[in-house]
């Protein structure tokens, strides 16, 4: 079986040239992307040609357009390859662990495998709570719990290069994005796990920058937040603009509800349907939003009544409660059921943990 071995890198390590001899001990082609470094890394990239094909970026485009780059290649220059491996050039991933996966992969070209890092006092600070971060939002987002969620680690049969072309995403979100639509398309995540080499507590081999790259990997959450926040500010509005105008009790309550959440719920949904989600308005979302937002109604009343008539809070307080109770539930819905950019029809979710080999 033959085997492809792509390293994306920006502003090369020392460790490089060797980790690349190492890499050629496993593997039958190592392929890596140059990401718009620095004419000063010429003589570098002149010496790992001798034994890799180099390919190169004129400007930096980031960790997911380099590896989208090396894919393509390896579509366009190989008519067959059987597994695609996928590691770091900063030293942190080790060629041992690369071997592993690829191995996996040969076995079960039905799955991605995924390296994943032990999370203990090791990991840099930086990259254990953005981990955890990343890991929780995750499995909002998705319902699927994957341990290591930014690991850079993978190994994957070639057959799996179409749709990896196809996800969207140029820089870190894309090794995010691709993990979510692994779990959209019920294409299996075998989870290993690695040793990760790490040259400092503050990590500076990454070029991973908080707040830019992480705003890109949760930019659909911020965005529904956004839009809910806005949503809710319409609702809250005209709730309490109809608690005062009508008179006071439960029927009238229930009607203050019902206005508001027409407006708002239209609101939402053009939102949701042009920025968060962008997705072309249909009669099938449109639909199954209108079942939602009954479904969410109904709900938001019984919610509401219970905080008001039972527990005697204040409506306005009741109703706000009430809105955050609902949040997931309306988000994860709308993600996967509404506003899903699904290939093929919805399948099972399978995830593979494999924790020895």
């Amino acid at each position: 079986m033959s085997r492809i071995v792509v390293i994306p890198v920006y502003e090369p390590e020392e460790c490089l040239e060797e980790l690349a001899e190492q890499v050629m001990d496993i593997s039958d082609e190592l392929i890596i992307v140059d990401d718009g470094s620095a004419d000063t890394e010429d003589e570098i990239w002149e010496r790992i040609s001798h034994m890799a094909t180099v390919l190169h970026h004129p400007y930096n485009r980031g960790k997911g357009a380099a590896i989208k780059t090396a894919l393509e290649y390896i579509k366009d220059n190989y008519k067959k390859s059987d597994v695609v491996g996928i590691m770091d050039g900063d030293g942190q991933h080790l060629p041992t662990d690369m071997n592993r996966l690829l191995l996996r992969a040969e076995q079960n070209h039905e799955a991605l495998i995924l390296g994943v890092r032990s999370v203990g006092e090791k990991m840099p600070l930086r990259s254990r709570l953005g981990n955890q971060l990343t890991r929780g939002i995750f499995r909002v987002l998705s319902g699927e719990y994957i341990s290591d969620t930014q690991s850079g680690l993978r190994a994957f049969s070639g057959k799996l290069i179409p749709m990896l072309l196809n996800v969207e995403g140029e820089r870190y979100e894309y090794e995010t994005n691709v993990l979510m639509e692994l779990v959209k398309q019920g294409i299996p995540v075998v989870e290993l796990p690695i040793q990760t080499v790490y040259k400092d507590q503050e990590n500076s081999t990454s070029h991973f920058h908080v707040i830019r790259d992480s705003i890109r990997i949760y930019g659909q959450l911020f965005k529904f937040t956004g839009s809910s926040l806005l949503s809710f500010a319409v609702d809250y509005v005209l709730f309490g603009l109809m608690v005062w105008i009508l008179p006071k009790g439960v029927v009238e309550l229930v009607a203050a509800n019902a206005i508001a959440r027409v407006f708002s719920a239209t609101f939402n949904y053009t939102m949701n349907t042009r920025i968060v989600f962008q997705k072309k308005m249909g009669k099938t979302s449109a639909l199954q939003y209108m079942v939602l937002a009954i479904g969410i109604f109904f709900m938001n009343n019984m919610i509401l009544n219970l905080y008001a008539e039972v527990f005697g809070l204040p409506v306005m307080e009741a109703k706000l409660l009430t809105e955050l109770t609902l949040f997931i539930l309306s988000f994860t819905i709308q993600r996967f059921w509404i506003f899903r950019k699904s290939v093929k029809e919805d399948h099972l979710v399978r995830r593979a943990v494999l924790l020895t080999i």
